[in-house]
């Protein structure tokens, strides 16, 4: 049965585009647009009721969120070796990153509202725009500290939890400046020098919600 992945370019489906080249799934890649109205047709919404991707046919159902879609794949297919299932060790702190990855994504979201989706300068707030960029790097110093010691967010190694929590880094670089935590800019490196992730990105196709290497905030 064919794995069918909705996803837009840089969008928080990415998490599943890398984990499914990670996992060597096969599948078919089907491409929306984040600011046009395809995803709130009323045949998209049937899949994502939120009408948002990610959004992945697979095994005869439908998932819609990307946590629960990372702990599926690697559950319904262990031998790919990206989880930790139940009995394992590292268990609790893979789910911890797991979810930990929807913490990035919040303080990403409003930081993108802000600054791409709000297109008026009068909707925005440059106040808002630097709280959530400050929020955003305290977040990204809990990473640091971790992959300081080891090289991926678990101690044995590269799992699932690193392409949910990776793609939040790689946003992330857009609001906070990587010079500022060299573990989590090393970090990324590495993640960029795996070759699941250089696929991913050449599926993910020409940058449609980032077009700036930097958002600043403007001046109060």
């Amino acid at each position: 049965m064919t794995i069918r992945l909705h996803h837009a370019s840089q969008a928080r489906s990415f998490r599943t585009l890398w984990l499914l080249e990670e996992m060597g799934l096969e599948y078919e890649l089907v491409l929306k647009d984040f600011f046009d109205k395809s995803m709130r047709s009323a045949a998209f919404l049937a899949l994502s009721p939120a009408g948002r991707v990610p959004a992945l046919e697979i095994d005869g159902r439908v998932l819609f969120e990307s946590g629960a879609i990372a702990e599926y794949l690697v559950e319904t297919r262990p031998e790919c070796g990206l989880g930790r299932l139940p009995g394992n060790s590292e268990r609790p702190e893979f789910l911890e990153w797991l979810h930990f990855a929807e913490t990035i994504g919040q303080h990403l979201a409003i930081l993108t509202q802000q600054h791409i989706v709000l297109r008026e300068d009068s909707m925005r707030s440059a106040t808002i725009m630097r709280l959530e960029a400050r929020r955003l790097e305290k977040v990204l110093e809990v990473i640091d500290r971790v992959v300081s010691r080891h090289d991926f967010l678990l101690p044995s190694g590269f799992s699932a939890v690193d392409t949910n929590v990776g793609y939040g880094v790689m946003i992330a670089r857009r609001f906070v400046p990587a010079t500022l935590l060299p573990g989590v800019d090393a970090y990324y490196q590495r993640l960029c020098a795996r070759p699941a992730f250089r696929r991913a990105l050449q599926q993910d196709g020409p940058p449609a919600i980032y077009l700036k290497d930097f958002y600043e905030a403007p001046d109060a």
